[in-house]
Formats: C-alpha cells, structure tokens, sequence
C-alpha cells in the first residue's frame, strides 16, 4: 500500500493519542466531522492547506503524517519478516504498521538486532571455548577442584563415626580446595574481563599472528617494493609478538609474503586485477603463477586499491585452519576444523584443480560470497614420502542478483543451525526453533 494512502490512518492515530474528539478536530480546521472521518478511513485523500492545518493542531510536520515511517524503519521491519519466514508475517504491510504504530514497529527492530547480537556473542563464546587453551585449562581446573570437594564432603557426610585426625584432615582438605577454587575463579573472571575488553586476545601462537597481520589490514608494505625488507627485522621490530612460536610464524609468514609480492609486484598486479576484473584464472596466467599465490596475493591487497574487501583462509592436509583474514558477514571460527561443505575442503580433496563456488551463510541473516579455492603442494616433490598439500581459499562479496544457485555453509557444527546437512558431525547449540 503506497505511503500516501495512509495519511488518513495516521491522523487518527494521532488524533487518538491526543484524546482529541474528531469533532474538535474538525471544527479547529474547518471542515465537517463527516468528511474528516472519511479522510481518517482513507477514502478521500489530504494535501496542500488542509493537510497543514491539521498537522499544525496535532503538533507533528505535515510530512509525517503525509509519508509516515522512514524507509529505514520500514526496511529493517521487511529484514525482521524474511529471517522469520516462519511466522509468515504480512511484509506488504509493513509501511501500515510502522506508519500507524511506529513505537511498537521500532520495538521489533530493536529486537531483531538483539537477537543478532545475542547470536554472535553465543557462536564467538562457543568457538572461543573450544579453541581457548587458558580457559579449558581453567575450566578443567575449576571442576577438578569442584570434585575433590565433593568427593571430601561426601566421606564427612557418611553414617558412623570418623577418627578426629582424619575428621580434621578433611575439614583442612576442603578448606584448601575452596581457596584453591576460589583463586582460580577470580582469576578467570578476571581472564575473561580482560579478553572481553581486549579488541583481540592473543593467546595462542596462531593468535598472536592473526592480531599483528589484523593491525596492518594483512597487508606487510615494508615487505613491498623493489628492495623489501628482511621477514627477520620485519618481526624482530614487532612488540605485539611476545611468544617465539608466536614469532616463528610471522617470519614463516612474512617470507612467503616476500615471495607472493616479488612475483607479482602491488603496481602491476593492482592494474592487471582492474583489468581483469580480478579473476584469479586470468590473473594466475598473465603473470606465470600458481592460482594459490594469486589468492594470497588477492587477500592482501589494500581495500581501496582492489576496490571490495576481502577474506582468506588457508588450511592445511588435516583440514586445520593455520591463517585466516575475516571478512564481515563470513564467520570464521578461530582455528581448527571449519564447515566441511566450504570450497577451501572441496579443493583439498581435488589437489592442484581449482575451485569457484556461490556460497550463502546458514542462518536468518545470509549473506553471499563467491569463494575460490585451490590446494597446492608445499615442498618440493621427494619420492617415497607421501605428498603434502595446502588449501587456500579467497572469500569475496557476492551481489545478491538473479537467480544465482548459492552452497549453504556453516562455519562449524556446533554453531550451525542446519539441521538436515549430510555433513554434521555432531548436534547444533543454535539450532533453528520449529
């Protein structure tokens, strides 16, 4: 229903919150109560003086009551509808509703975004407890402590009679225990504080890479150019890593960067990509690559000279995430195993043909990407070993236009609410509500 038939409903809505009869209206503004209450059924449309007369003794701009709720409001409210298809809500009366109760309407959005929110905070605390060695080791802790507690407790709680050295002895025990247990609890509040207000914890090998790459957009500039630094001062340079393993990495990875960028130099490569579009395929055989080395490179080009941003993951034969880059709407756990169905596994069960696939997250907020993935050996080729590959996967944004066909992907299972994928491994926590 177009926004200006319902100028009527709105006047009367108003109207109503006022406690203003509809005779009162109509007398201030010169017309019959008759006419008026055919303009506040929407059956003779308002304009011009009329309409800015009643808008100026209701208190609001004509043009609130002649356009009602911002296409902002009415937009998010359609976004709220298509994630609960479920709830088959009337998406062609959205405008009506926001025009006519645009408090409630506002009161849905702000849910939506809760719900949202409260979705992302779940799948990010349970990623995080899967791949947090200081809080599993905490959390172990906490329930050691716990059972020995209750194993104590229960012998004291026994019928007969228990020697008063061994009686003491237990009441020490416990009394050691719940120090011990409350020590460790005030320490992981104070972890978990700390990580929360932290824009990126770090307290892995793998995270403390992923925190410095993150600081420079993954995109080493010192490591450009005709005479690019060393990878070693490049890291030796770098407080952030504080870890040798930690710095291990950022050498490992900084000298392949050093590599990716002397074989495809930012100048040329940039205007090549502008060129082509971006397709690795042809960037891959203009310059004499492997398609790995293009995604990589891909990845690490700065937002505003490829244009759209990107994300990258990299896997290797285990299927073990070693390097990620996010990409906004593409969730990526931390490390380790990832959704079976994305193309970065396709890839590495197909060595050396690479692959190109639409995909669209699981989940009432989808996006879509087009990913392109290949795997590609490491090392030099040695008889009687067996090979090792590595995949790699560039993730990029995909227009939601035509009727594209488009993988549904997770990005675990334990946070994917695709209840009927062939490939779960074990039961989703955000499964989709029946």
């Amino acid at each position: 229903m177009p926004a200006g038939t319902l100028t009527g409903s709105r006047i009367r809505e108003r109207r109503v919150a006022m406690g203003l009869k509809q005779s009162m209206l109509a007398q201030t503004v010169g017309i019959s109560a008759a006419y008026l209450n055919l303009i506040e059924h929407n059956k003779r449309r308002i304009a011009g003086k009329l309409l800015a007369d009643i808008a100026r003794t209701l208190g609001v701009d004509p043009a609130a009551l002649a356009e009602g709720a911002g296409a902002a409001l009415v937009g998010q409210m359609r976004d709220a509808a298509a994630a609960f298809p479920e709830a088959a809500a009337e998406e062609t009366r959205a405008e009506e509703f926001a025009g006519r109760f645009p408090g409630w309407a506002r009161l849905v959005t702000l849910q939506r975004r809760r719900i949202r929110h409260l979705e992302r905070v779940a799948e990010s605390l349970t990623d995080r407890l899967g791949h947090d060695p200081h809080l599993a080791a905490s959390l172990h802790e906490l329930l050691s402590t716990v059972t020995a507690i209750n194993a104590t407790s229960s012998i004291l709680v026994e019928p007969g009679e228990i020697e008063s050295e061994w009686r003491d002895r237990f009441h020490r025990n416990i009394h050691e225990d719940s120090e011990r247990l409350a020590d460790t609890s005030r320490a992981l509040v104070s972890y978990l504080e700390a990580s929360a207000e932290a824009a990126q914890p770090t307290g892995t090998p793998q995270e403390e890479l992923e925190a410095w790459l993150a600081a420079q957009d993954y995109h080493l500039a010192a490591l450009e150019g005709d005479a690019p630094a060393d990878p070693q001062d490049v890291v030796a340079e770098t407080p952030d890593l504080t870890s040798a393993a930690g710095r291990s990495l950022a050498v490992g990875w900084a000298r392949r960067y050093r590599e990716d960028a002397t074989a495809l130099p930012l100048p040329a490569f940039a205007d090549a990509a502008r060129e082509t579009g971006g397709d690795p395929a042809a960037l891959a055989a203009r310059f004499g690559v492997g398609m790995g080395v293009v995604l990589r490179r891909l990845a690490a080009m700065p937002e505003d000279v490829i244009g759209v941003p990107t994300g990258l993951v990299i896997c290797d034969g285990s299927g073990t995430l070693t390097a990620r880059k996010p990409i906004n709407g593409f969730p990526l756990p931390r490390f380790g195993a990832a959704c079976p169905l994305w193309p970065l596994y396709q890839a590495l069960s197909r060595p050396l043909s690479p692959v190109r696939s639409v995909v669209e997250t699981a989940g009432r907020d989808a996006e879509r990407f087009v990913a392109y993935a290949v795997a590609d050996p490491v090392g030099p080729a040695r008889f009687d070993a067996p090979p090792v590959f590595e995949s790699v996967m560039l993730i990029l944004p995909h227009p939601r236009s035509g009727d594209t066909a488009a993988l549904k992907v997770g990005t675990s299972c334990r946070i994917c609410p695709q209840a009927d994928c062939p490939a779960r491994r074990e039961p989703s926590i955000l499964a989709e509500a029946a």
